[in-house]
């Protein structure tokens, strides 16, 4: 399931990223690897705040649907 659809408060585990070359370098570069856990802290209407690596990243909707989890 894409990260976009779990609930605050949800420890998710990475199992997949989607997208361009440009954009799998990009989420990776922010922490979002395969087998990485990320913590959902909130929803937004534009997209979620997570925890991943001891770090709060925004991620717009486009971006959170890639990363499945």
């Amino acid at each position: 399931m894409p990260l976009l659809f779990a609930n605050p408060g949800d420890e998710v585990k990475i199992s997949g990223v989607n997208g361009n070359p440009q954009v799998k370098q990009h989420l990776n570069e922010l922490g979002f690897n395969v087998g990485s856990l990320v913590t959902i802290v909130q929803k937004l209407k534009s997209g979620l705040i997570v925890k991943v690596k001891e770090a709060r990243v925004a991620l717009d909707s486009s971006l959170a649907s890639k990363i499945i989890v």
